[in-house]
């Protein structure tokens, strides 16, 4: 299958390591994509519920499929964000086309300019009360297991897929109050910065909507997660756009024989393993 190539593509909140992560919809995606530039916008590995009790096969594929892309000479940005805040120390790591930033900004050949980062920085919770924060992400991997049983009765039933967490989101207007304004304070800032498009992870809502304010406007986009939305952001034709996983057929029918390279998998988990040690070993 030939790949689709597009200037830009954005995908934060995998949390590998997690047993919420959808890493073989993620290995899928990558799959189809040949993109110029990869931005991995935070919380790519989740550093805060890392175990080395659980990391499967499809988890190290994900990391092999970003190696690959490497060598293919895909420039790969790592944009940290709170699950892996510990990277945080490396601002500016670079080895060859993969890049360690805090915050990043693409200028685009029409003259337009995107300003990339995780948004945790937005976040009271984060920054008041950061044990708070690990609760309640270890309260979140909890709900995704039992949600994911649920769903394996209701399969079994012939019911569709339920997602009891963004019902709850949904639900609770201060969880809904709060993306509003996580939403209209990055957008205000980017539009006195001067920026085209604001682009954030996060908060696990994909968006892609225009921000007026009686300073300007700016383009707001997120792109959402790997745990529930299975969404991306792409960049082509000078337009972003919103890329929704399960709105594409083709990539969820692909064997996995596609992607999977185990010779490549072995060389590329020993290579993990070293950086994981050295990362301890720096914290």
């Amino acid at each position: 299958m030939e790949k689709r190539k597009i200037d830009v593509a954005v995908i934060s909140d995998v949390h590998l390591g997690t047993y919420g992560c959808r890493a073989s919809e993620v290995s899928r995606y990558l799959s189809t994509i040949d993109p110029s530039i990869l931005v991995l916008n935070g919380d790519i590995i989740d550093i805060w519920q890392f175990s080395k009790k659980y990391w499967p096969a499809g988890h190290m594929q994900v990391i092999k499929q970003i190696t690959s892309m490497l060598s293919r000479g895909v420039k790969v940005y790592y944009v940290t964000g709170n699950h892996d805040e510990m990277l945080r120390r490396f601002e500016n790591f670079s080895i060859g086309d993969f890049h360690i930033v805090n915050k990043l900004i693409i200028h685009h050949n029409n003259n337009k300019r995107s300003w990339i980062f995780h948004g945790d920085v937005f976040d009271v919770t984060m920054k008041y009360s950061k044990w708070l924060a690990k609760l309640g992400a270890v309260g979140y991997d909890t709900l995704i297991m039992i949600n994911t049983f649920i769903n394996y009765i209701s399969k079994k039933m012939g019911r569709g897929k339920i997602s009891l967490s963004k019902k709850i989101k949904n639900s609770v207007k201060s969880a809904v109050k709060y993306i509003n304004s996580f939403e209209n304070t990055a957008a205000e800032i980017a539009i006195e910065k001067g920026y085209d498009y604001v682009i954030c992870g996060h908060i696990h809502q994909p968006c892609d909507r225009k921000i007026v304010t009686p300073k300007g406007s700016v383009q707001y986009l997120n792109s959402g997660d790997w745990i529930e939305n299975l969404t991306a952001l792409e960049y082509a034709d000078d337009n972003w756009s919103v890329y929704q996983y399960q709105q594409d057929n083709q990539v969820k029918e692909l064997n996995d024989s596609y992607y999977m390279d185990e010779a490549a998998y072995l060389r590329t988990a020993e290579l993990f393993k070293m950086m994981m040690q050295d990362f301890e070993l720096a914290s």
